[in-house]
């Protein structure tokens, strides 16, 4: 077993970038590593090594995959050469908080025996509401899609906030978020699974607010999925916002690759740099519009995915 782990690291620090494509064997390697660090009581998406070296296309099942069940899920991701998937809470694949210890194990077979990462679970959960009830029903159902995410081998739970209620200081919502998200962070580090936080929402998506919101969740387990918004772009422009959170970044959530209204050129040296401890390196893709055939449109964002990370 140290031969092995030397030999892995070795040969991770010698490369400039994974290879894109027919990594079956490769990703089945990274995988066995992480569950080794799963084993051991390490959280596996805490890395060292250089960002070049682990950025990872992956998949969110909004909107490309809602209809596909987890076989379905896992086929057409290795066909187009995407690492990973990201389930999206109320899709046809059914991975959700209701299922069962068996069917939870059944999932988690699915992907072990595939060169498919389950790289986690998206929910809706999100703790703005003015009401504290709202807030903490959030809260508890957080921590189930936590249990369910540990339970079918995912790393990670994305959260959001989604916007600012009437009538309340925003100061005040920005606090509360923050410490909702400390509270689901450490339960959520209980089970080494990681809090992903989009940025999302009316008025929340803006980073300064952002900036706010994880300042005050400060729980290392909580980290921020950058999602890619028109209002990346506002005030001093990409690179100063991004720099704002990059110290915190755990996932990305792309966009179609070949539309090119967000600068891509410009945000993919921003992930080659990005070193932060809570860093996966995956970029998931997500699009509300959905192309005709949905398997040729992967294979062409894994084209321009290999032109960007080149």
């Amino acid at each position: 077993m140290p031969l092995q782990r030397r030999d892995f690291i070795k040969a991770a620090a010698a490369s400039v970038l994974i290879p894109s494509v027919g990594l079956a064997s490769e990703r089945r390697r990274n995988r066995r590593n992480s569950r080794r660090g799963q084993a051991t009581g390490n959280v596996s998406f805490v890395t060292n090594q250089p960002a070049a070296n682990k950025l990872k296309l992956g998949l969110v099942t909004y909107n490309w995959g809602k209809d596909w069940d987890v076989p379905t899920v896992i086929k057409n991701c290795s066909e187009t050469g995407f690492a990973g998937v990201e389930l999206r809470s109320t899709h046809k694949h059914g991975v959700e908080i209701t299922l069962d210890k068996k069917r939870r194990e059944e999932v988690k077979k699915q992907f072990a025996d595939s060169d498919v990462t389950l790289v986690g679970l998206g929910s809706a959960c999100e703790y703005h509401a003015a009401d504290p009830a709202v807030v903490k029903k959030n809260i508890e159902e957080t921590k189930a899609f936590v249990r369910l995410c540990q339970d079918v081998g995912g790393s990670g739970v994305k959260v959001r906030p989604n916007g600012f209620p009437k009538d309340v200081p925003v100061e005040k919502t920005l606090e509360q978020i923050g410490k909702s998200l400390n509270e689901v962070g450490k339960f959520a580090g209980e089970h080494n699974v990681q809090i992903r936080v989009e940025v999302h929402g009316r008025g929340t998506s803006e980073i300064p607010h952002m900036k706010s919101i994880m300042d005050i969740a400060d729980n290392p387990n909580v980290a921020v999925c950058w999602n890619c918004n028109p209002t990346d772009l506002v005030g001093e422009g990409l690179e100063h916002n991004y720099n704002l959170l990059k110290d915190r970044m755990g996932t990305i959530h792309i966009h179609d690759l070949t539309n090119e209204k967000y600068p891509w050129k410009e945000l993919f040296p921003l992930l080659k740099e990005t070193n932060a401890p809570s860093f996966t390196g995956w970029a998931l893709l997500e699009d509300g519009v959905v192309p005709k055939d949905i398997v040729a449109a992967m294979h062409e964002n894994r084209n321009a995915w290999n032109e960007l990370v080149k």
